[in-house]
């Protein structure tokens, strides 16, 4: 029986388990990569491990996130990440070289290899074959410690790819369809791997936003093989040694398969406020837009604005509409500066910004009260573009490009002739923004500015959960409801007792206080809790206010590891309706002496009833949870 090129892959990297569908394993890693919106505490937790030098392959510490300088706290957390990077031998990208998953494709991704990031994004590096997978901050220190990284063998999909794009649809429309087939929650446990001639129409840059926003249907990552195309992409960066074939066998065997073909495929978009909300953009024609934002890791390659500056070319953005472009690394902005089409941008009227994440998080340029944003990035929760009456949609460069023209959605496939883009054989190389590793730094010291708080100290797990069911929410609660971004609240990375004070800001502003006085306690949510960001703080921030055990119908993959890493024990309903059976503000009482058995009684101490409670935890998790989160337990390994 055949391989699939992900079985490949983790057979290669397998430490412990096998890869049989949906059992514990556990990986090496080769590469790592964070970002400063979640490195910084993810370099505290590794200092605290106490390792002298990272044990990985290779790995970047990226600035993209908050590189909006309104005070001390970010260029703080900038010179300590660089000289975290110095000390312990990581590469260092410096502010405003660009978009770390965007860098990490051009300069860094190699087939065959392991990724973990720090960024829910990370399966971009599957663009060039890798497995790339986001996580939280924790898994990646303990990664470059040199632990393995434990998941569950996953289910591999193939989606198989026939016919070539039409004009005007993009590689966007492509996971627009997947979204629009699988939804938000349809990939969980599972690698999305593509296969078919289709893929061979397309670059890797397109293949990297497929892959970058499979994350949003909760995918452990996507994958493309590594062929003659990812070879070509790798030459033109000048990396065309790190090149090696990587497909599956011929009659490699999936457990599903989706399949496209590319060339009946129509521009799409994301309405309001999830990535699953798909239709086509020919059914909401017509509607007025007050901003479009080009660019975000998904779709600020070189590819994405050559389109969008030929498509404004000798046009003028519509007077009632902004539109922004962000480029993806300053590559990118050197050959659009060459080539003279960033000269198309500026004319037509675009608000040309850093080459960093920017409006997709809400870090700068918010939108109005009640606009609606047409944006190319990979989500549009609800106030996460820093505007909670803001209607943020989801669409491809084309789209985007045309729409700003006329000042309202509108499907490109109307703007006539398409057109053509010459795409450079050879990339201009240049990386003297990436500050390389160097021997003999160990006596550098570490630089702290004063927003930098030492890690809050977690204590084992008892054998008894007590408290108040603190709060009730419904399905699909996104880690942007829990621990919201943004250019208020991102500086606060690296200070959890202030950063705290906004969990649940955007459900229920009196949660952190509430917490406190009550001396923490309970969450019980719906479907698919936790989807969105790998941001450990929708973890670490609640777990500082008390927060002892999430009971939930399902669980998003990232955010149910991240509550095991900080000693919160993440719960089931082993029947759904029993959802019905608890109330904000009852008191519950959890017993944990049965919980290798995985059954846990809940006692709900207000209405005299008991209810039955699950969980998907392996023993290596449960021995992390008992020890107080992954730290502790690391710590206890290498005393």
């Amino acid at each position: 029986m055949g391989k699939t090129l992900t079985e490949k892959v983790i057979e290669e990297h397998l430490v412990d388990g096998k890869s049989e569908r949906g059992t514990d394993i556990s990986i090496k890693i080769d590469q790592t990569l964070t970002q400063d919106a979640t490195g910084t505490m993810a370099y505290l937790q590794f200092e605290a491990i106490g390792i002298s030098h990272i044990q990985t392959e290779l790995s970047v510490s990226y600035v993209d996130h908050n590189t909006l300088q309104t005070d001390f706290k970010n260029p703080d957390d900038h010179r300590y990440l660089q000289s975290i990077a110095a000390k312990y031998g990581l590469y260092f990208s410096r502010p405003g070289n660009g978009i770390c998953h965007q860098l990490h494709l051009e300069r860094f991704a190699r087939p065959g290899k392991t990724l973990l990031g720090s960024d829910s994004h990370t399966p971009t590096g599957g663009g060039v074959g890798m497995i790339a997978i986001g996580a939280g901050g924790l898994d990646v220190a303990a990664a470059m410690a040199g632990e393995s990284f434990h998941l569950k063998m996953p289910k591999v999909v193939n989606v198989l790819l026939t016919g070539k794009l039409p004009d005007f649809v993009a590689a966007k429309d492509v996971i627009l369809e997947v979204l629009r087939r699988i939804g938000v929650k349809g990939a969980v446990n599972k690698v999305l791997e593509y296969t078919g001639p289709g893929i061979k129409t397309l670059s890797v840059p397109e293949r990297g936003t497929i892959t970058n926003m499979g994350t949003e249907t909760g995918a452990t990552t996507s994958i493309f093989p590594s062929d003659d195309i990812t070879k070509e992409f790798l030459v033109s960066q000048e990396r065309g040694d790190q090149w090696v074939l990587l497909e599956p066998d011929e009659d490699a065997v999936y457990d599903e398969t989706i399949e496209i073909n590319l060339s009946e495929l129509v521009p799409l978009v994301a309405t309001p406020h999830s990535p699953g909300n798909i239709k086509t953009v020919k059914e909401i024609e017509g509607l007025k837009v007050d901003q479009v934002c080009i660019g975000s890791c998904t779709n600020s390659t070189l590819r994405d604005l050559k389109i969008s500056a030929n498509i404004l070319k000798g046009k003028t953005v519509n007077e009632h509409t902004v539109l922004t472009v962000s480029p993806g690394s300053r590559q990118v902005v050197d050959h659009m500066i060459t080539s003279g089409e960033m000269a198309y941008l500026i004319e037509a009227g675009a608000r040309i910004l850093e080459n960093a994440c920017g409006p997709c998080i809400g870090m700068g340029l918010a939108p109005k009260t009640d606009a609606v944003t047409l944006r190319t990035f990979n989500r549009n929760f609800l106030g996460r573009s820093g505007t909670k009456s803001a209607q943020a949609y989801l669409v491809s460069p084309e789209t985007a490009a045309v729409s700003a023209i006329h000042g309202k959605i509108t499907d490109p496939r109307s703007f006539g002739k398409f057109p053509e883009i010459i795409m450079p054989e050879k990339f201009m190389v240049n990386d003297n923004m990436i500050i390389p590793p160097k021997a003999g730094q160990e006596s550098i010291e570490i630089v702290r500015g004063p927003n930098i708080k030492p890690l809050p100290e977690f204590n084992p797990l008892p054998n008894k959960l007590e408290g108040e069911l603190l709060l009730k929410v419904e399905d699909d609660i996104t880690t942007d409801h829990i621990m919201p971004a943004g250019a208020k609240i991102l500086p606060l990375r690296s200070n959890i007792p202030e950063i705290s004070k906004f969990v649940f800001n955007l459900v229920d502003s009196t949660f952190p206080e509430r917490s406190l006085e009550k001396n923490g306690g309970f969450i019980v949510g719906g479907e698919n809790y936790g989807q969105g960001s790998s941001r450990e703080h929708a973890a670490i921030a609640p777990k500082y206010l008390g927060l002892k055990a999430v009971i939930v119908k399902s669980f998003a993959r990232i955010h149910l590891a991240n509550l095991v890493n900080f000693g919160i024990v993440p719960l089931t309903f082993a029947n759904t309706d029993d959802y019905a059976k608890v109330e904000q503000g009852d008191n519950l009482e959890i017993d944990l002496t049965t919980i290798e058995s995985g059954n846990v009684a809940l006692k709900n101490l207000s209405k005299g009833t008991e209810i039955n409670l699950t969980h998907s935890l392996s023993v290596t998790e449960i021995n992390v949870l008992k020890a107080g989160g992954k730290l502790p337990f690391i710590k206890q390994k290498h005393s």
